[in-house]
């Protein structure tokens, strides 16, 4: 099998080019758990396939290192971009991403020889209410913002904000000692998420600056998320941490990624930067 590895802000997966390689529904899963194994495989937080669509320029599936499928995912989205403007599947430099979670536009800023090293993506509107992430406890119509959730004795205020993706937004005052580890997959697993939910724990430092770290549904602790970048910066607006329609540099484990709340369109922008690791050609024993 002929495949991509490529990372957004060190946020790796193995990209598989659905006009080059055929692959069977009932394998996808086990697939994605083999070749994210960095012992026995080739090492990611797990498979994204590209391949066409009947309603945009290309597809992106996207399955996590535990073989679950997912929604949305802003760092692949940045690479399929890349992927597919590099290789001629696309020859504009706006086009349409497809995905489970919805269509989303790109725009990709390509060098003078071709090659794309930063995308600009257009998140979509955030989800705010309960019946969006899904998320129980309440109303579905519900917001939730600074919500309280006990954890092993500890309490954490959630502020929940869909992307395609769920995702519960603790503040913290130190990323760096935040409990990402121990209450990330416990609060993944929640019974009020019945879908599982993405963890964030963020720093404000300003209203244009935040520190970031995330415990990622199916993957656990990975070096940067692009939807919870950009779930971080709407959970900031909603608690008067910051502003819409400014630029908010979020930093991540990986790198930075760069967010704006537009509301003349209620969207939110994401930019960032998307590069390829190598290709190669892995033998499959499934």
């Amino acid at each position: 099998m002929q495949f991509t590895k490529m990372h957004g802000l060190g946020n790796s997966y193995i990209y598989v080019d659905e006009w080059e390689v055929a692959l069977q529904e009932d394998e996808l899963a086990p697939l994605s758990i083999a070749v994210a194994d960095s012992y026995t495989g080739i090492g990611s937080d797990g498979l994204i396939l590209i391949g066409p669509s009947k309603d945009a320029a290309v597809r992106m599936r996207i399955f996590n290192n535990d073989g679950s499928e997912a929604k949305n995912c802003g760092n692949g989205l940045r690479c399929v971009a890349k992927y597919a403007y590099e290789k001629g599947y696309v020859a504009a430099t706006s086009f349409y991403i497809e995905t489970k979670g919805g269509n989303v536009e790109a725009h990709v800023n390509p060098s003078p020889d071709g090659y794309v090293h930063e995308v600009t993506i257009n998140m979509g509107k955030p989800g705010l209410k309960r019946k969006d992430l899904p998320m129980g406890g309440g109303s579905p119509a519900d917001l939730v913002i600074g919500e309280e959730l006990e954890v092993e004795n500890a309490l954490y205020e959630l502020t929940a904000v869909s992307m395609g993706n769920p995702h519960a937004i603790i503040f913290s005052k130190d990323v760096k000692k935040a409990p990402v580890e121990t209450a990330g997959p416990i609060i993944e697993k929640d019974e009020l998420f019945p879908e599982g939910v993405n963890v964030e724990f963020i720093t404000v430092k300003s209203s244009t600056e935040i520190d970031f770290r995330v415990w990622e549904r199916g993957s656990g602790i990975t070096q940067a998320c692009g939807t919870g970048a950009c779930a971080a910066v709407v959970a900031a607006i909603l608690n008067g941490e910051s502003e819409k329609d400014q630029e908010v540099t979020v930093h991540l484990p990986g790198g930075d990624l760069y967010i704006t709340w537009d509301s003349s369109s209620d969207t939110v922008w994401m930019k960032g930067a998307a590069e390829t690791i190598c290709t190669g050609e892995y033998v499959r024993n499934l």
